[in-house]
């Protein structure tokens, strides 16, 4: 194999109570990646289309996270990259994630599958990095691994992957505004009330039970965050009536995608999750601001080939 085209997914990170350890993949939406085998060593990012992002390797995401598995495979070869995003940058369903995770899973199979996925998770980490400035997984590990996935640690590495209820399916509406992950996290406290994190350590033990045995009330009892969104929101314009808006639909619950501006929700059956869609875009329509509203079932496999040569 000397070529590779991958589908890459968004996904949505923290799933309400679970900062920085719990995410999920979707299926609606991703990038495209090309990537190639070259005779010179290194990489080289070739063609970039759909966002403004910096073509020089160690600027760029895609090139940090390719850097890393070529370099911890000691390859005998070099990389071209093309990238076509179709995940707008500061959206928060993963566009930086999307090309790191992207890039490690072709390359792995370019070298014959070497790695496993929790080790290229770290690889695609080395990427997140640049974006964010610090390595986190919990968008990448979904990518990877699909489905919903929990970091245990990052320092060692240790991603479970949970299982997804048959009939869970997710509506996130992206308004097109920019928060980067970076300022996001400036906001946030550093000390929290204890009380609150009893709360949402409880959600998080529970949504994990409400995963293994679908149990669609306990998921909906579970989705709840006391520590980030009531800081975070306030970036997000509209973002209780939008929330009124899902729930009242009928969703199981939602929150706050990432580090936003994307508003996700997960609901039981295609109709409630389209039903959702409905209602957020009479809000969103009169806003004066774009948007795009994604309606997709859980992504169980995660990065995928289109085609190989």
């Amino acid at each position: 194999m000397n070529e590779i085209k991958i589908f890459s997914p968004a996904t949505v990170a923290n799933v309400s109570c679970g900062f920085d350890v719990l995410g999920f993949c979707l299926d609606s939406i991703g990038d495209e990646m090309v990537i190639r085998k070259t005779l010179e060593k290194g990489v080289k990012i070739s063609k970039i289309e759909g966002a403004d992002l910096p073509y020089e390797t160690n600027k760029n995401v895609a090139g940090v996270a390719a850097l890393a598995i070529l370099e911890a495979s000691n390859a005998n070869f070099g990389v071209e990259i093309e990238i076509y995003k179709k995940i707008k940058p500061g959206s928060g369903i993963g566009s930086s994630s999307a090309s790191a995770s992207g890039v490690v899973f072709a390359i792995n199979e370019l070298l014959g599958k070497p790695f496993n996925k929790e080790q290229l998770t770290l690889f695609g980490m080395k990427g997140e990095a640049v974006a964010s400035g610090v390595e986190h997984a919990d968008n990448v590990a979904p990518g990877i691994f699909g489905g919903f996935t929990l970091v245990k640690s990052v320092n060692p590495l240790r991603i479970i992957g949970l299982p997804t209820p048959t009939e869970l399916y997710a509506t996130v509406i992206h308004p097109k505004i920019e928060i980067k992950t970076s300022e996001a996290r400036a906001i946030l406290p550093k000390q929290v009330n204890l009380s609150d994190a009893i709360k949402q350590w409880a959600n998080v033990g529970s949504l994990v039970s409400g995963l293994y045995t679908s149990d669609y009330d306990l998921i909906a009892d579970s989705l709840n965050d006391y520590i980030i969104e009531p800081f975070r929101s306030q970036l997000i314009p509209h973002f209780d009536k939008v929330k009124n808006a899902m729930m009242n639909a009928g969703a199981l619950g939602c929150g706050i995608s990432g580090s936003g501006p994307s508003i996700f929700s997960l609901s039981k059956g295609l109709g409630t999750a389209n039903k959702v869609a409905k209602e957020i875009n009479k809000i969103y329509s009169k806003t004066g601001i774009e948007f795009d509203i994604h309606v997709s079932k859980i992504n169980t496999e995660g990065v995928r080939i289109v085609n190989s040569e």
